[in-house]
């Protein structure tokens, strides 16, 4: 991989690190601490949504967002041959 090639591949990974950052932050500190108030008006299995958020949302998205990395890394790696 020539240096340019890696610089743009770092790149990429470094957006697409600080864009998931940003959704699990907004997801758990912004849905289950900031915004707890509004999204308890509304309920999810019984209990408040900010609550929820909080409590199994987070959780949620992190792992949602651990399967949206590997496919995205994946891509990546194919589309600057940075294979095993």
């Amino acid at each position: 991989m020539t240096t340019a090639n890696a610089s743009a591949y770092w790149r990429a990974n470094l957006r697409l690190l600080c864009g998931l950052l940003a959704v699990w932050f907004a997801v758990s500190f912004g849905a289950g601490i900031i915004f707890r108030d509004a999204l308890d008006r509304f309920n999810i299995g019984g209990y408040p949504l900010g609550f929820w958020f909080a409590q199994q949302g987070s959780i949620y998205a992190f792992v949602i967002l651990i399967f949206v990395y590997v496919i995205a890394m994946r891509r990546l790696d194919r589309k600057f041959g940075a294979g095993e």
